[in-house]
């Protein structure tokens, strides 16, 4: 038997993207090139009691808690996810989550297929600048990525 070959390995030397509004910093592991666009996966670091606002968007995302307790909302049920478990949210499914530790929690995340998450998330960064903007501000942004704002981020109490 022919040993696998590796069509393409990725070591990280880019800088973290940080998004202090949000409480997140994120490193791309895999970015959709390195997949032929089939997925992307990059980890992010939250503070506690932050996470996104409730959004939705085409690519399915599947998380896997590395360290850390969460708590999600996925089409309106909320439960809790701590280190070890895996939460799928399926495409177009609006969700969201919070770091409900009392240390910084970290999940590794799969887009599918692939987006470029490196530009998503420093635009994301740009827009969130000058403060949170409006929920209509935020959609603006989103529309390039299909990605639409539906509500505020979840509270970690």
């Amino acid at each position: 038997m022919a040993a696998p070959r590796v069509l393409h390995s990725t070591r990280c030397h880019e800088t973290p993207i940080a998004i202090p509004q949000l409480g997140l910093e994120l490193l791309v592991r895999v970015p959709p090139e390195a997949t032929g666009g089939a997925l992307t996966c990059f980890e992010s670091t939250h503070a506690p009691g932050c996470g996104p606002p409730l959004h939705a968007h085409r690519e399915a995302e599947v998380f896997y808690v590395l360290d850390g307790r969460y708590r999600f909302e996925v089409e309106g049920r909320r439960f809790p996810a701590e280190a070890g478990d895996v939460v799928s949210v399926p495409a177009g499914a609006a969700h969201a989550f919070v770091n409900v530790g009392e240390r910084p929690g970290r999940l590794l995340v799969q887009l599918l297929p692939g987006l470029d998450a490196a530009a998503f998330f420093r635009g994301l960064a740009e827009a969130l600048r000058g403060g949170a903007p409006d929920r209509e501000a935020l959609n603006a942004f989103g529309r390039r990525w299909h990605v639409e704002f539906l509500g505020p981020p979840l509270q970690a109490g």
